[in-house]
């Protein structure tokens, strides 16, 4: 009787067991576009606090490395932000190790996890930016990004996500070393291409951001290169802002650095 009544208990619960997995897998879930609104629309609190509550579900067995995945992004567009608000460097520092340490999580539980090692990739070289006057911080740092880049390389190589990371890189790279704005806007022109052949999941939690993204570092990098396009620049601007109309960074700080741009080298031409 009760080993019977032990069944019946444990047949009981197993329904009630399944329903709050599966609602707290839905809870996860909705907690992704927000995240995105938050990361657009320059909200760094709101950023935190969904890092925050997404907490309870970084160690389920079935969502767990996709909600380490966000929790990252949370804190890696927390600091990008910073950037752009001139928050303190030791606030965006600390913004940017919590995010590693969140993807690394992501990755080593799931070693094909490509986008997660390329966001802890992204998040190490703003490391390196920050802190590259000091001896050794170049070594350091690429010795712990380079590999990262190669495993996404290697499991994902038309990633838009990966090739937006590429694209910021080789900018910042000297032309002998494969670098240079020519070479950064090829690349991001290949992650436009690579977003219209993907194949995009239904399911929030597996990133499929990177269009826009791509678009509003077109607008930058035609703005900034030593020819500046500041047609094509305002063109790519207005169409990131077609995909993400409250994009506070492309709608309130660079279209109006292409305005101004645009208005200087006229008065100066």
């Amino acid at each position: 009787m009760k080993v019977l009544f032990a069944v019946v208990l444990l047949a009981a619960s197993l329904p009630l067991f399944a329903v709050s997995q599966k609602e707290a897998a839905e809870k996860a879930r909705a907690l992704v576009p927000r995240i995105l609104h938050a990361d657009y629309g320059n909200d760094r609190a709101a950023l935190k606090s969904l890092f925050d509550q997404l907490a309870p579900y970084r160690d389920d067995k079935q969502i767990g490395t996709r909600v380490l995945y966000w929790r990252g992004f949370a804190l890696w567009r927390r600091a990008l932000n910073g950037f752009n608000d001139a928050v303190d460097s030791k606030e965006i520092e600390n913004d940017l190790r919590g995010a590693v340490a969140e993807f690394q999580t992501a990755y080593t539980r799931d070693p094909a996890f490509a986008d997660a090692k390329l966001a802890a990739a992204s998040c190490l070289m703003n490391l390196l930016y920050i802190h590259l006057k000091e001896p050794g911080a170049i070594a350091d740092y690429s010795a712990q990004f380079k590999p990262l880049i190669k495993d996404a390389e290697t499991i994902a190589p038309e990633n838009p996500r990966l090739l937006w990371v590429m694209g910021a890189a080789r900018w910042y790279m000297p032309p002998e070393m494969g670098g240079g704005s020519a070479i950064a806007i090829e690349t991001y022109g290949r992650g436009i291409e690579a977003v219209h052949r993907q194949t995009t999941s239904s399911d929030p939690l597996d990133p499929s951001w990177g269009e826009p993204e791509l678009l509003m570092n077109l607008a930058w990098s035609n703005l900034h290169k030593a020819q500046p396009d500041f047609e094509a620049a305002e063109q790519y601007a207005q169409a990131a802002l077609k995909i993400v109309p409250d994009w506070h960074y492309v709608r309130d700080i660079l279209l109006p650095q292409i305005a101004d741009a645009r208005t200087k080298a006229a008065k100066q031409g």
